[in-house]
C-alpha cells in the first residue's frame, strides 16, 4: 500500500495518471498548464510533504526551526469551500477561471462599478457595504498551498465544510449578552475590539490586515496579528492553567515535533475564523517551513459536543516585508447609532434584534 505521506507528490501525480497544476512556491510558474482534478488528487495534495522539495529549513541560533518574520494568508480561498467548487484542488485553468470571476476581484477591479474622478460619494453604501472597495485588502488569487490551488482550508472532510451536528449551532463570536441595543457591553467581541480572531486558532483571513508577525525565543513562541494587534504569547514545553483562568484567545502551549511546531490550544471563548468551539473544545495547529517564503500551516478542530467529527483545515502563509500598526476603537459613530436605535425602539415599544430593527 502507498503510504502518502513517504511518497513524492510527482510520483502520486504520475500515478493517477493526471496533469493537474502544481506550483513551488506562492509566484513559481506551475509544472503542468491544467489537467484533471478530483478525489485522488485532493488526497495527494493534502498528504504531500510539509516541506518543498529540495528545500533545507533554516535554523536561528537557538537551533529551532525558523518561523519568524511577516507573514499573510491574504487570500480568495476561505474556510469553507464554495457550492460551485466539486474538489479541494483546482487546476491552472480552473484557477484562472475562479480567480477572473470571483466577486470580491471583480469587485476591487471596479470598485463596485463606480467611475470618475474625485470623491467616492458614498452611494454603494445604500447597498448595505459599510465599505467600499477602496477600502478593502482581502487577496485576489487562490491560495496555492504545498505547490497547488485550493478551494477551502479545509480538507477533511472531503466535501470542505464544516461538520456542524443538527441542532448544534453556536455563535462563533462569542456568547451574546442580552439584545445587543441596550448596552456597548453587548455587542460582540469584534465590534469590541477586544479579539477578532485572525491570529487564531485557527488562524483566519478577513477583509484585510491578513499579515500576522512570528517571533520565536527558546522558551516561548508569539503570534501576533495585525488586526487588532492581539499576541498569542505560547510557551513551549509547559502545561495548561487553571480552567478558571482563561484568556480570550484561548489556553495555547507549544512544542517541536522535529522541525514542526506543534500548538495546542484549550479553554477557549471562542475560536479564530469565525469557528465555533464549547468549553471542552481542543484546536491542534502545526507550523512548518515550507520554502523560503512560505510556512505551511495545519489545523484540527477537537470538539464532540458541536461536531459529527475531528476537522483539518491546511494553509499557506505568505513571506511579507512588513507590518503596520492598526488601530481599532471602541465607541465610535456607529456604536452611538445602535445605541440610539435602540432607544427608538423602546420609545415606540418594539423589540429590536440583533439581526435587524424589525417589529415582532
Amino acid at each position: 500500500m502507498l503510504k502518502l505521506r513517504h511518497a513524492s507528490l510527482a510520483a502520486i501525480i504520475a500515478i493517477a495518471g493526471t496533469g493537474v497544476a502544481f506550483a513551488q512556491t506562492q509566484n513559481a510558474t506551475p509544472a503542468v498548464a491544467s489537467g484533471t482534478t478530483g478525489p485522488a488528487i485532493d488526497q495527494a495534495a493534502i498528504a504531500a510533504p510539509t516541506v518543498e522539495p529540495g528545500y533545507t529549513v533554516p535554523r536561528l541560533k537557538i537551533g529551532q526551526p525558523d518561523l519568524t518574520g511577516v507573514w499573510s494568508n491574504a487570500s480568495n480561498t476561505t474556510l469553507r469551500r464554495p457550492g460551485s467548487m466539486k474538489n479541494l484542488v483546482m487546476s491552472n485553468a480552473e484557477n484562472d477561471h475562479a480567480r477572473d470571476n470571483n466577486p470580491s476581484n471583480i469587485r476591487q477591479a471596479t470598485d463596485d462599478g463606480q467611475s470618475g474622478q474625485g470623491l467616492l460619494d458614498g452611494k454603494d453604501l445604500a447597498s448595505g457595504r459599510g465599505y467600499n472597495a477602496f477600502w478593502i485588502d482581502p487577496g485576489s488569487s487562490y491560495a496555492n498551498v504545498k505547490g497547488t490551488w485550493r478551494t477551502s482550508w479545509i480538507v477533511e472532510p472531503a466535501n470542505g465544510q464544516v461538520p456542524t451536528k443538527p441542532g448544534k449551532q453556536m455563535n462563533p463570536y462569542g456568547p451574546r449578552l442580552g439584545t445587543g441595543y441596550d448596552n456597548p457591553e453587548e455587542r460582540n467581541l469584534n465590534e469590541r475590539c477586544i479579539i477578532l480572531g485572525t491570529s487564531g486558532p485557527p488562524i483566519g483571513n478577513y477583509l484585510y490586515n491578513n499579515n500576522l508577525r512570528i517571533t520565536q525565543s527558546p522558551s516561548h513562541v508569539v503570534i501576533e496579528s495585525e488586526m487588532i494587534h492581539d499576541a498569542r504569547i505560547i510557551p513551549l514545553n509547559a502545561k495548561h492553567g487553571p480552567k478558571e483562568l482563561a484568556p480570550w484567545m484561548g489556553d495555547s502551549i507549544g512544542w517541536w515535533e522535529g522541525d514542526t511546531l506543534v500548538v495546542e490550544t484549550v479553554n477557549m471563548t471562542r475560536g479564530g475564523s469565525s469557528v465555533a468551539v464549547t468549553p471542552n473544545g481542543k484546536i491542534i495547529e502545526r507550523f512548518s517551513r515550507y520554502s523560503e517564503n512560505q510556512v505551511f500551516y495545519e489545523f484540527e478542530v477537537h470538539d464532540p459536543e458541536l461536531y459529527t467529527q475531528v476537522w483539518k483545515g491546511q494553509m499557506a502563509l505568505n513571506h511579507q516585508p512588513a507590518m503596520y500598526e492598526y488601530a481599532c476603537h471602541e465607541g465610535n459613530h456607529g456604536m452611538i447609532g445602535i445605541m440610539e436605535g435602540g432607544r427608538l425602539a423602546d420609545k415606540e415599544g418594539r423589540n429590536i434584534q440583533e439581526d435587524g430593527d424589525r417589529e415582532e
